[in-house]
């Protein structure tokens, strides 16, 4: 069975998906304050990878935690499921705007949408 990185359509597609995304996420005034003083580049960069390895296109990840990569965002910047809920709206909409088919977005949204994943990103 070929992994879910490879049914999206491999490294070009991750790459298009995450630039779309991003492009979304800065658009989106519930969440773009949480990017204002990112380096967008090393953002997407370090995206497309985490998306890659979550969606099995690389073995392993060097990347920090969900749970430290956010932890300041929930302290300091009041990060909440509102939020939460926000990303995944974009990263669906991403995917129904490339024509992704439904059951390929169910298993991203699976994958990124889990309670574990929610809890993690929200330093439950």
């Amino acid at each position: 069975m070929n992994t879910l990185y490879e049914r999206l359509g491999g490294e070009a597609a991750i790459n298009l998906a995450v630039d779309k995304f991003y492009q979304k996420v800065l658009a989106d005034e519930r969440i773009n304050h949480f990017f204002a003083n990112l380096d967008m580049k090393q953002q997407i960069k370090h995206q497309k990878a985490f998306m890659t390895y979550a969606f099995g296109g690389g073995n392993n990840w060097n990347g920090r935690s969900m749970r430290q990569a956010h932890q300041k965002l929930v302290e300091e910047k009041g990060l909440t499921d509102i939020h939460f809920d926000a990303v995944a709206e974009d990263l669906v909409a991403t995917l129904v705007e490339l024509k992704i088919p439904q059951e390929l977005i169910d298993e991203v949204v699976q994958i990124v949408g889990s309670v574990s994943h929610r809890n993690d990103v929200l330093n439950r």
